[in-house]
């Protein structure tokens, strides 16, 4: 059996006037998610930013963006702003980077690596403005290929 083996990236940033109001997480991350966290967040620390915590808000708006997209069998941003909003995310700026892979290309050191070599990708996940992040990595079957991840990381701060 031949897996194809892909990762897209997507991203998606907007600006909003909202006061900043971080929220405690009391959720828990799968393993893939954890993995990603501290992908992220080793990219920071390489670049000399801070790095990001996870916010409830964002968690939510991450995990149902991911499902949605992994049930419905797309791949896209849609109504990013309206979609964040809906789950008062807080900025002021808020930011979104998405991936999708399968195999290796699913692993968090190469979605990161892929957001890294993208420039806007790249800008979301080195912004030293944001603070918080939601992160989400379901896996199924995914635009024709078993086995897939799709990512969802949305950001904010300022």
């Amino acid at each position: 059996m031949h897996i194809k083996k892909h990762v897209v990236i997507a991203f998606a940033v907007g600006l909003f006037v909202f006061a900043v109001a971080p929220a405690a997480f009391a959720g828990s991350l799968t393993s893939a998610e954890s993995s990603l966290l501290q992908a992220v967040n080793q990219a920071r620390a390489a670049h000399g930013l801070g790095l990001v915590r996870l916010d409830a808000s964002l968690e939510r708006a991450a995990r149902s963006h991911s499902a949605d997209m992994l049930r419905r069998d797309y791949f896209a941003h849609g109504a990013f702003t309206s979609r964040l909003l809906s789950f008062r995310a807080r900025g002021p700026v808020l930011g979104e980077n998405l991936a999708w892979g399968t195999g290796s290309y699913a692993a968090a050191a190469s979605i990161v690596a892929a957001w890294l070599a993208s420039p806007e990708h790249r800008a979301n996940l080195l912004r030293p403005g944001f603070t918080r992040i939601g992160i989400a990595a379901p896996q199924g079957a995914f635009l024709g290929n078993g086995g897939a991840v799709v990512v969802t990381a949305d950001f904010a701060g300022r």
